[in-house]
């Protein structure tokens, strides 16, 4: 057999090789059909624009993916990094310093009325950090449990602390296999400093994230970023307990959200819908496909700025977007204070600050 047959037997073998283990190597992923409503197209409420071009960068020094921001009663600004670390900045975004390492992955921060930063960390749990960077862990599991991967919090006037598992089954490290599966995995909890107990208060959620007690602390909203929707859970009142959607076929992946304290919402879209991803989703079959390719060949968030904000009924009364390639990318949080948007990033390595006009 000359060497130019067997080169080309050799490239068969492999593209068959390659072809059995796209179509029958096991994947964790166990996905099921879901079939997409149709985006959104970038007009009307969601027109395209180029409002936060003028986003400024603070920088945190060396370090990564600073996903969520929240700034203490003194302005003072912080972040953390996927490495474990919260950077503290000034009110001014100077003098960066690390203020707490929790050894694991500090995603949701939210600061309770007594000053201390309650975070959702997606390795170790729900944490307490007091003023001088001492760490508590308040709780790692529930009764049926260890937890997945807590994503976001926040804490409410009664001192509750509501905070987010984004999925039960896999890791922060595999969020994207836990989108390609679109099972409802994730789960809205409630802490009680009281009891020192957390217990569930709405399950079946399509990877949950961001969440925000409303300013009348009569509901909670927390991001259901698989359906691309915000969800309502009523707190008080006669629909105590029951849950509705607040806004439903979002044009990207919400992420965070967070109150202003007053009469919005502020919603992180970390990226635009994936048009691949959603012609995958009715066909669980190909998504295993996808699950097995090299991270590489896997679909990508968009490099795009995206933030919205709600009113009280879910209606969008702010739209800002920056489509250029030197955006302030995948904005995955927003805190509002002293008329300026904070926001943390899973896809910078800074936080950002936008002066709002």
């Amino acid at each position: 057999m000359s060497i130019l047959k067997r080169f080309l037997l050799l490239v068969v073998l492999l593209i068959g090789a390659a072809l059995i283990y796209l179509l029958l190597a096991p994947t964790k992923i166990d996905p099921v059909a879901w079939q997409p409503p149709v985006p959104p197209d970038l007009t009307g409420p969601y027109q395209q624009n180029s409002r936060l071009s003028s986003t400024q960068r603070l920088s945190l020094g060396e370090g990564k993916e600073p996903e969520d921001v929240a700034l203490d009663s003194a302005g003072r600004i912080y972040g953390g990094f996927n490495d474990g670390r919260i950077v503290q900045l000034q009110s001014d975004g100077t003098q960066p310093r690390v203020f707490a390492n929790t050894g694991g992955r500090p995603l949701g921060l939210a600061f309770d009325a007594q000053g201390n930063l309650i975070v959702a960390d997606a390795v170790r749990g729900l944490l307490w950090i007091n003023p001088n960077g001492e760490i508590t862990r308040l709780v790692s599991g529930a009764q049926d449990g260890q937890f997945g991967c807590l994503n976001d919090v926040d804490v409410a006037a009664d001192g509750t602390v509501y905070f987010t598992e984004a999925s039960n089954k896999f890791p922060m490290k595999e969020f994207t296999a836990d989108i390609l599966e679109h099972r409802p995995n994730g789960r809205l909890l409630a802490y009680d400093p009281k009891t020192q107990w957390s217990r569930t208060i709405l399950s079946g959620l399509h990877f949950a994230n961001g969440v925000a007690v409303s300013p009348d602390q009569s509901f909670v909203l927390v991001n259901e970023t698989g359906k691309y929707r915000v969800m309502r859970l009523w707190l008080v009142g006669p629909r105590q307990g029951q849950s509705e959607v607040f806004i439903e076929n979002l044009p990207g992946f919400p992420d965070g959200i967070s109150s202003n304290g007053k009469d919005k919402f502020w919603l992180a879209l970390v990226t635009p819908r994936n048009k691949f991803l959603d012609r995958l989703l009715p066909y669980p079959f190909l998504r295993k496909v996808v699950a097995r390719l090299p991270k590489f060949l896997q679909p990508k968030p968009a490099r795009y700025s995206f933030v919205i904000a709600l009113d009280s009924t879910g209606h969008v009364v702010e739209n800002l977007q920056d489509p250029s390639e030197n955006c302030y990318a995948e904005i995955a949080n927003v805190v509002e204070r002293d008329g300026a948007l904070y926001f943390g990033s899973i896809g910078e390595s800074t936080i950002g600050r936008f002066a709002l006009k």
